[in-house]
């Protein structure tokens, strides 16, 4: 779901790093947010990352 319907963004992996230099998995996860945009007239509901909102790359409905 974490995944944005315009330019793809979704999850990265990677590692945490303790002060003793031990390593275990994380995740970041991409800030999307479920809104209501205009798709060809029509208001249709989209996942979409914030990034993408703050552009202008999505017409809010």
């Amino acid at each position: 779901m974490a995944k944005c319907s315009i330019c793809g963004k979704g999850a990265h992996f990677g590692n945490n790093v303790s002060h003793s230099h031990r390593r275990s998995n994380r995740m970041w996860k991409s800030n999307v947010k479920s809104v209501k945009c205009n798709v060809n007239g029509a208001a249709k509901k989209m996942y979409v990352c914030t990034s993408c909102l703050k552009s202008g790359k999505v017409e809010r409905a």
